[in-house]
């Protein structure tokens, strides 16, 4: 016999929060049947209205809050609820790091199904606001208008920045002055459903240490028209700019970046640092985007790395070798792994600016290129793995299993990946020692983990 749910859509119910989701919903049960509901914090009681009743849970609409939860902020965004790009902006900065400190210990528990493991406290910032040192935002019309923004929550409307109450960090604002240029210079916004226009999206990546600018106009067509024009302006409204790029896109897709570029003035990268090391930055270089918070998660990766000098070191997912070059400073020799070819061709340059010859990089999937050198006799004291969102290759965590390194840190930016990861670490051999997580996002729900695992 099926159950029936215990609300139906449309019911008002006056429900007690009980926790968070990972995407920051308030988690409430009516006789046991979950109902998910945005905006809403634990301890909170409400009166909410059903949207959709599934078979085993639900969704709600927060309609009065009856009883506010002490960590209830006022919200500093009146698009926060549209745009849904900072989804803890109700949610004091504490409550924010104690959530995700629980999350992660949540998951590791359940997912990993690993108990007693040491999760720290999380890392915060001092200011966790306007961090980002990269803006991609596409270009559209709105009224008539050219506007450039974020999609909304689950769309592809844009969300006009000009009215963002929370990010407006130098990156939007630089973002804003382009665009007034672009218009300036009859270039038209790139309009989605009817592949026509010029401007897709225009990306500002700024260096924190030097103060660097780079500006990339993304467009449709094959030319920019009135480039010489737009460069000009550019020049004169934004005095720390060192490198406009032109990057062509014809397809119809999702994906930001085309694969071609030409650098229309300045230097096709911009430079900046982590501690004393040097990095070379081009459009499509992955490089982290909290500056302030990335030393202290590349210091805790070097920590649990246990480097004396002796030491060989992996770093799968190199990318373009900012961690393998961290770790090149303490150890006897580091190969970076990446199967992306332009980011190994960028790792090897940051390796040359910056003088260090102990850091070798190679292009090729992570479990092929590491069961090779396990195979030449090449073996590991240390692995370190930064993966996607998706986490490891299985093959990768098995050619780990096999090579023995005396410690693996793992890096993540999924803590239910991480969690699924370990679990299969632990039953090869390893023993999870901690879990760091460091908050290299504020104001949304997403946390980053490094974690120290020994063999056993």
């Amino acid at each position: 016999m099926k159950m029936k749910a215990p609300v139906s859509k449309n019911d008002l119910v006056t429900v007690q929060f009980e926790d968070l989701t990972q995407d920051g919903s308030g988690v409430a049960k009516v006789d046991g049947y979950p109902l998910f509901v945005p905006f809403a914090l634990p301890g909170e009681k409400a009166t909410v209205k059903v949207i959709k009743a599934n078979k085993g849970y639900g969704f709600g609409r927060l309609v009065e809050i009856l009883e506010a939860s002490p960590d209830r902020v006022e919200n500093p965004c009146s698009l926060h609820k549209e745009c849904g790009g900072a989804q803890l902006l109700h949610l004091k900065y504490e409550g924010q790091l104690r959530a995700k400190e629980k999350q992660v210990r949540d998951v590791v528990e359940r997912i990993g199904g690993l108990k007693g493991i040491q999760v720290h406290p999380v890392l915060g910032m001092e200011n966790p606001w306007s961090y980002r040192n990269k803006v991609q935002v596409p270009v559209g019309e709105q009224n008539g208008r050219m506007i450039a923004g974020y999609f909304k929550k689950r769309s592809h409307e844009i969300v006009n920045m000009e009215n963002c109450g929370v990010e407006l960090s130098m990156d939007d604002s630089i973002v804003l002055k382009v665009l007034d240029i672009c218009k300036a210079n009859g270039i038209s916004p790139y309009d989605e459903n009817e592949h026509k226009g010029i401007l897709r999206h225009i990306m500002v990546r700024w260096a924190k240490e030097t103060g660097e600018i780079m500006i990339v106009l993304i467009t449709r067509t094959r030319t920019l028209p009135n480039s010489d024009e737009i460069v000009k302006d550019i020049r004169t409204s934004i005095p720390n700019v060192k490198s406009i790029v032109h990057n062509i896109n014809t397809k119809r897709t999702n994906v930001i970046l085309g694969d071609r570029s030409a650098t229309l003035w300045g230097s096709s990268t911009i430079t900046d640092y982590i501690g004393e090391i040097k990095f070379a930055i081009s459009p499509r270089s992955f490089y982290q985007v909290n500056p302030y918070q990335t030393k202290v998660l590349y210091d805790k990766a070097l920590e649990y790395a246990e480097l004396t000098g002796e030491e060989t070191v992996i770093d799968a997912y190199c990318g373009i070798g900012t961690i393998s070059l961290f770790l090149a400073q303490k150890a006897k020799k580091v190969y970076g792994v990446e199967i992306v070819e332009d980011a190994i061709k960028d790792a090897k340059r940051n390796a040359e600016i910056n003088g260090i010859t102990n850091a070798e990089f190679i292009v090729g999937a992570s479990e092929d290129v590491i069961t090779n050198m396990a195979k030449e006799g090449i073996k590991a004291d240390v692995i370190v793995v930064d993966p996607p969102r998706k986490g490891c290759d299985e093959a990768l965590l098995n050619t780990i299993i096999a090579m023995k390194p005396k410690r693996v840190v793992y890096v993540s930016c999924n803590p239910g990946t991480l969690a699924r990861d370990l679990r299969i670490l632990e039953a090869g051999g390893f023993q999870t020692k901690e879990v760091q997580p460091v908050d290299m996002f504020p104001q949304t729900t997403h946390v980053e983990c490094v974690s120290q695992l020994i063999l056993k």
